[in-house]
């Protein structure tokens, strides 16, 4: 398997609900609404969103509860960078479950929950390089 993502779905409870408050957080889809799913365009990737029920069986899982053990994470290009998005999701509906601050490994965080629980942690690391295209490069 190629060591890289090029879609990330989320399963959601609500799809016009969780499209609208992902477009007030500035993400932009083409997607026409009649296709029960949303793509969104992310560099070299593609963010979805689907129903939670279809999702699971699509692939072949029973539907489950409680915390997913993932975070999803925009990495931003200076400390500076993390409040306003944490306001932004704040406005939109956003459960800030971890307020900005800084990390003990020399970084600025935050972590807020979507409308249907998804964690996003947005993070400034002063230790890795972001591309011009907003890609991350791991120091050598």
């Amino acid at each position: 398997m190629p060591p890289r993502l090029t879609v990330v779905t989320l399963g959601v409870e609500d799809l016009a609900r969780a499209r609208a408050f992902y477009e007030a957080l500035g993400w932009r889809s083409e997607t026409d609404p009649s296709m029960g799913v949303v793509f969104f365009p992310s560099g070299d990737m593609v963010f979805a969103l689907w129903g939670r029920e279809e999702l699971a069986q699509d692939s072949g899982v029973q539907l489950g509860t409680g915390y997913r053990a993932v975070t999803l994470a925009p990495t931003v290009a200076s400390r500076a960078d993390v409040d306003p998005v944490v306001e932004e999701a704040r406005a939109a509906g956003a459960a800030i479950t971890r307020e900005p601050g800084e990390t003990f490994w020399g970084g600025y965080t935050a972590v807020f929950a979507d409308l249907d629980g998804h964690l996003w942690e947005v993070a400034h690391n002063p230790h890795w390089k972001l591309t011009s295209e907003g890609g991350v490069r791991l120091p050598d």
